[in-house]
């Protein structure tokens, strides 16, 4: 367990007292991407917001970096490394890529800045651009890019290709699984690009519901994408009962 550094355990967690996730367990190690899949509804968003502090849990705790995470220490969290990049991209329209740049880091630092552009060339050119006018997949270079100027031990991504065309998409989810080799950050990926996901993962969980029904290996799970579809769609199946774990 020494790799450990984002543990949830059974949390339960949801909105004006009313659960969205019940039971929530997972374990993600230094340079490890999860991938979490579900159907819309399913807990995925609630799931990363509960793992950053950001809604109370109603039950179970959460450890990142050998600390609690509680809505009390957000801030503190983020200090050490804990970076979640939302679905709406936390990107500001009236400030340009440079802005964005200078306010992702307490001290500008011109290797980070490089080893970003190095990794999403498409920004360079773009620097004096305000993000409003970038398109989505600059965007979100943009929103992942200002997130690794922090320098992350635990990155939390939630629907990267969200409005992205699929080319943007196969482009990008590539890169994910070298940053977390190359770096050794921890991912937890929410996506609904299941079958890309998967083959830039190690380990996936499916949601349905609130609930766990499904996890396992990537490898296997991409093998097995029938059940993949069965834990995804069949809500009334996997609703009432335990979640299924596949051998790696």
């Amino acid at each position: 367990m020494a790799d450990v550094v984002l543990q949830a355990d059974a949390i339960t967690a949801g909105y004006n007292r009313v659960a969205a996730i019940r039971d929530f367990s997972l374990t993600v190690e230094r340079g490890e991407v999860i991938a979490l899949l579900g159907p819309n509804g399913a807990g995925k968003t609630t799931s990363l917001l509960s793992m950053v502090g950001l809604i109370d849990l109603m039950g179970g705790s959460v450890t990142a970096l050998g600390r609690e995470v509680t809505s009390r220490r957000t801030t503190s969290l983020v200090r050490a490394g804990l970076m979640l990049v939302p679905d709406d991209r936390g990107v500001f329209a009236d400030l340009t890529v440079r802005e964005h740049f200078r306010m992702a880091r307490a001290k500008p630092s011109k290797t980070r800045e490089q080893f970003v552009l190095d990794r999403f060339p498409a920004l360079r050119n773009l620097q004096s651009r305000k993000a409003g006018l970038l398109s989505g997949g600059e965007q979100q270079m943009l929103a992942i890019g200002k997130a690794l100027l922090a320098e992350p031990k635990i990155l939390l991504i939630d629907e990267m290709s969200l409005g992205l065309a699929p080319i943007i998409v196969q482009e990008m989810l590539p890169g994910i699984r070298d940053l977390a080799k190359d770096e050794g950050i921890a991912v937890v990926l929410v996506e609904q690009h299941v079958a890309l996901a998967l083959s830039v993962s190690d380990r996936a969980i499916v949601l349905n519901h609130g609930r766990i029904v499904l996890e396992g290996s990537a490898a296997q799970l991409l093998k097995e994408q029938g059940r993949v579809e069965s834990a995804y769609f069949g809500a009334n199946e996997f609703a009432d009962t335990a979640h299924e774990s596949l051998p790696a």
